[in-house]
């Protein structure tokens, strides 16, 4: 585990699952040091230079691999041995990568970024297969698969002569931010949920003359309210002090009519 956390990439696999990949990387990094030549058959490496690139290669192929060519000290040799046993890889690869193109489509993603990554990486691995990718053929796969809800939009972007796939992704980024914008500020304020300037004054000035009309309304009918009750009160007391009075005149009966917070009438025989 201490020697994997060395390595400038990942080691070439004993199955050379990864050959493809791990060629790559290897170019990049034996260009980088200046050992691109020892891997070069027209080109004439110095000692130190295959020594170094030897022992670039070694490290980077699996522990079994190593074993394997352990005699080889020649590493334009080791490169071609490498390549006659996994590049076949190729041949494995191509089907897969063709059908991930074939059923490759930006309706099926949920964001344009996502499309973008998956677009880069089958092409990568049609290239690796030796099969390139053009701009023109991205572009026409990425248009060519657009929803069905927004084919008018797609047209509108092939009348526009895309000649590079970056301008028309780039495009696309642009325009989903926007729209995730659009769609963020409504749901922060729904559509119609905010008055108008004009509601706010009509409203205002009905609430305002309705409790000037409610306060003058209250009034009254309270002062209504305590006539009709003054009234009835009077008129409670009358009633009752004439029926004590006539029957007292009459000589028949004689009954008291008890009044709130009042004495009582005084009855016959009493002082």
């Amino acid at each position: 585990m201490a020697n994997l956390t060395k390595l400038e990439f990942v080691a070439l696999d004993v199955l050379g699952n990864n050959y493809l990949s791990w060629v790559l990387d290897a170019e990049l990094h034996l260009s980088a040091t200046g050992l691109k030549d020892t891997i070069d058959p027209e080109k004439i490496p110095t000692v130190e230079q295959n020594a170094k690139a030897i022992i670039f290669l070694r490290h980077h192929i699996h522990e079994d691999l190593k074993s394997e060519y352990l005699t080889i000290e020649n590493p334009l040799t080791l490169w071609n041995n490498l390549k006659d046993r996994f590049d076949h890889q190729k041949l494995v690869h191509l089907p897969s990568a063709r059908y991930d193109w074939i059923n490759l489509r930006l309706q099926d993603f949920k964001s344009v970024a996502e499309y973008n990554s998956a677009i880069f990486k089958i092409s990568s691995k049609l290239i690796f297969c030796d099969e390139n990718i053009t701009d023109v053929e991205m572009i026409e796969k990425t248009l060519s698969t657009f929803h069905p809800n927004t084919m008018i939009l797609a047209q509108q972007y092939r009348e526009r002569n895309f000649q590079k796939y970056g301008e028309l992704i780039s495009l696309l980024l642009v325009a989903e931010k926007n729209n995730e914008l659009l769609l963020k500020n409504h749901r922060i304020r729904l559509t119609g949920s905010a008055q108008l300037p004009e509601v706010h004054n009509t409203s205002f000035l009905k609430n305002k003359r309705g409790k000037g009309h409610r306060g003058r309304r209250d009034y009254g009918r309270n002062r209504g309210r305590g006539n009709f009750r003054g009234r009835f009160h009077n008129q409670y007391y009358s009633d009752h002090l004439k029926w004590q009075r006539d029957g007292y005149n009459s000589g028949h009966q004689k009954w008291q009519c008890e009044v709130p917070n009042k004495r009582k009438a005084p009855q016959e025989g009493e002082n």
